[in-house]
């Protein structure tokens, strides 16, 4: 479990805010020896003077020197303190920028403070959000001036010891959204030994994990010594708090979801979906030649270059009418079409064209459903029937105000046709001992891999249906050996 520290000149200097014995004076943090050093430590820097040399500057330094998680850290210290290194960093804010003072009169310029990447005012809280991460630090304050544009003309790191009665508020609450470890008070229940970050986007449409399965999640958690926290995109410079990361929002490689899995895994923290599976995962090209390498049973599949009409003329006569035309990166049956004729072909891989340089066929195979297995650490977790929606070939139907999905079964692993079952593990093992969900169809006695998914569903009242809570223990069972394993540099 991460410990929070908070460092300030003088104790004294915390006087107007909430007691906190997590609190300590730089003297202290000095003469601080470092007794556990499997424990990871977050160190707050409220030091009144950043300043090269200054005490401020020397709290960071030795945080980093004793591996502590630091902010703001030497590094954004030393960008701050010159315009020529951290201009380079504003240069693509502009759009940000233009948002923002859509209602402001270029004749001001305007200072903004912003706590911990949030602001007083709401039209500038996009602009706190991508400068704290991009310079993590307690107070930012923002100079911004309309010349030919909007632009940023001075940041600076300031401290907390200005702030007057309403300002000191409004950083104790921002400071209470970014650490609730300094503020929350003691319980009487057992702490846990463990921290754990759920990455959720709660205005995802179609989101991994419903709001149900995420309460089994924190429940279970609880009780196996394990505290389960949401978080979402805002929450980035907070990972080092946590032992474990599970991203349960809907993955991709150009996507903040890509980025969490990179950071936590630096970090050091325990990391599913890993970055490694999210990149074999989301991309299909690389699924289709994965499968053919390690002879994964799998509809036949031909790869589109664009431009190449060959690969059309090939395609038509191997596979015939109707095939399925698929983009990589896909997801939730988005991205897949079914063409019945040459004309149609040509069209439709012309639309897609315009989305990747290449694309996949796919031999069409209609069942009545699609297996679901869920995997996590080579082991089949549960297993679930999802059925085409009414008079369509997919289990989405996607429409202009909303998302239709077919029926579902969900059965024990020990009732899957063999076939079925086998096909999925071995689809998984060249991947990686993450969470996965495997699509495969079965025909004829045979299972044939569809995909694998990195980030498969687990909702409540489905993918549980038959397990119930013991479904969530699994895995949160398989997180808690990991951090153990972790800690114990195993």
């Amino acid at each position: 479990m991460a410990r929070t520290i908070l460092v300030v000149d003088h104790l004294s200097d915390w006087g107007p805010y909430y007691p906190s014995d997590q609190v300590m004076a730089f003297e202290s943090y000095l003469a601080t020896e470092q007794s556990d050093t499997q424990q990871r430590t977050r160190v707050i820097n409220l030091c009144s003077n950043y300043r090269y040399l200054s005490d401020g500057y020397y709290c960071s330094l030795l945080a980093e020197a004793r591996g502590h998680h630091v902010i703001p850290s030497v590094k954004v210290l030393n960008d701050l303190g010159k315009k020529s290194l951290y201009r380079l960093q504003l240069e693509d804010l502009s759009p940000t920028l233009t948002r923002a003072f859509k209602s402001y009169s270029k004749e001001n310029e305007i200072t903004l403070l912003s706590y911990f990447g949030t602001t007083r005012d709401p039209a500038f809280q996009e602009l706190a959000r991508l400068l704290f991460e991009r310079f993590p630090c307690p107070i930012l304050e923002v100079t911004l001036r309309f010349r030919q544009q909007w632009e940023i003309t001075a940041l600076k790191a300031i401290s907390h010891r200005g702030l007057n009665d309403e300002l000191e508020t409004f950083f104790a609450e921002a400071l209470d959204q970014f650490s609730k470890k300094v503020w929350r008070k003691g319980r009487a229940r057992k702490a846990a030994r463990y921290d754990l970050a759920i990455l959720i986007n709660p205005e995802e449409k179609l989101p991994p994990s419903n709001r149900a399965a995420l309460k089994k999640f924190i429940k279970i958690g609880r009780q196996l010594g394990i505290d389960v926290e949401l978080i979402s995109q805002q929450h980035y410079i907070r990972l080092s708090e946590f032992d474990g990361l599970f991203i349960r929002e809907t993955t991709a490689i150009d996507h903040h979801t890509y980025r969490f899995a990179k950071k936590a895994e630096a970090e050091g923290l325990v990391v599913i979906d890993d970055p490694t599976s999210i990149l074999r995962c989301t991309n299909k090209v690389y699924l289709a030649d994965l499968f053919r390498t390690h002879r994964v049973p799998s509809p036949r599949t031909w790869l589109l270059h664009k431009g190449n009409t060959g690969h059309l003329d090939k395609l038509e006569v191997e596979a015939g009418f109707p095939v399925v035309i698929k983009i990589p990166d896909g997801s939730f049956s988005r991205g897949i079409v079914k063409v019945h004729s040459r004309p149609e072909l040509e069209l439709k891989v012309d639309e897609l064209f315009q989305k990747s340089a290449l694309l996949l066929a796919q031999e069409f195979l209609y069942t009545d459903f699609d297996w679901r297995i869920g995997v996590f650490n080579n082991k089949a977790l549960y297993a679930c029937r999802y059925y085409m929606v009414k008079n369509h070939w997919q289990i989405y139907r996607h429409g202009s105000s909303r998302t239709d999905s077919g029926n579902f079964d969900t059965l024990p692993t020990f009732e899957v046709p063999k076939a079925v079952l086998e096909a999925a593990l071995k689809a998984t093992q060249p991947i990686g001992n993450g969470l996965y969900g495997v699509d495969v169809k079965e025909k004829d006695g045979k299972g044939y891999v569809i995909e694998v998914n990195d980030n498969p569903n687990i909702d409540s009242g489905i993918e549980d249906k038959y397990l119930g809570d013991e479904l969530y223990v699994l895995i949160l069972s398989e997180f808690l050996r990991r951090m153990e394993n972790r800690s114990k540099g195993i």
